[in-house]
């Protein structure tokens, strides 16, 4: 099953070194999700960053997306770009990419970096996914962005703001709502990589998201016990670290990714 469209996915390219392809979240983008920080992957490797159908550079598919589809697709885009084997960072949605991502070409994937990841959606997840739903159904984008706000943000960012700085990222989020998010929250409700979990044979951090109401610590840490070996590191963040958070969240990622790089590298002179 592809995503429905048979047009290679847009995406964002930068830096040079070793490869690092991005998957994004649902209703996202490249540049909306990894935006702040895309620079400084990009100082130390080559980054690829393909936008999901409906959104960023992709034209909305035709048809439901499928994980498999998706994951094949990403991979499809680092490999056009050059780059034989690279490291996956998946962000929400995109954690549950780039773990079918490992599984299905581990010849690949070298290490992975999940950030507000989740490996099955729960019942309380499920339940803010289907209100997320039938607001897009209902065309009440206002009302949708304010949902929004209350379960992405963390609460200790949100309670800072003032009314004016809340009203305005409200109107943005109502304002920049991709084509093609129906079709990623549909996704989201169907995944569960539990049974790709226990293959995971490559590095792997989980950066927690502290305060995320959206895709809970709960979740996190469940994803995290379920990969053998995986690091776990948490951020005082809600679902938004790229707002919220973004130098630690740069440098968490980058800490991770250069210390697999050095290990590698002693591997390499020993032999």
């Amino acid at each position: 099953m592809t995503t429905g469209t048979k047009l290679p996915l847009g995406r964002v390219v930068r830096g040079s070194g070793p490869g690092l392809l991005l998957a994004h979240g649902a209703g996202g983008g490249v540049d909306a999700n990894f935006g702040p920080i895309l620079d400084g992957l990009a100082e130390r490797r080559t980054v690829v960053g393909p936008d999901y159908p409906g959104t960023g550079r992709t034209p909305r598919a035709a048809g439901p997306l499928s994980l498999d589809g998706l994951a094949d697709d990403l991979v499809a885009a680092a490999v056009e770009e050059g780059l034989e084997t690279f490291a996956v960072a998946g962000y929400s949605l995109g954690a549950a990419v780039a773990v079918r991502a490992a599984t299905r070409h581990p010849d690949r994937v070298t290490a992975l970096v999940l950030t507000a990841g989740f490996a099955r959606p729960n019942p309380r997840m499920l339940l803010a996914v289907r209100l997320w739903r039938e607001l897009l159904e209902a065309g009440d984008r206002e009302r949708l962005a304010a949902f929004l706000a209350l379960m992405a943000t963390g609460a200790p960012a949100l309670d800072r703001l003032s009314q004016e700085a809340l009203d305005a990222a409200v109107a943005d989020t109502a304002a920049s709502i991709p084509p093609g998010t129906a079709q990623h929250v549909d996704l989201a409700a169907e995944v569960d990589v539990r049974d790709d979990l226990a293959a995971i044979r490559v590095p792997t951090l989980v950066v927690c998201t502290r305060h995320d109401a959206l895709v809970t610590p709960f979740l996190q840490r469940q994803l995290a016990e379920a990969t053998p070996g995986a690091e776990l590191v948490e951020l005082e963040a809600g679902h938004l670290p790229f707002a919220e958070r973004p130098a630690e969240w740069l440098a968490a990622i980058r800490e991770f990714l250069d210390r697999g790089q050095e290990n590698a590298a002693r591997r390499t002179r020993r032999w």
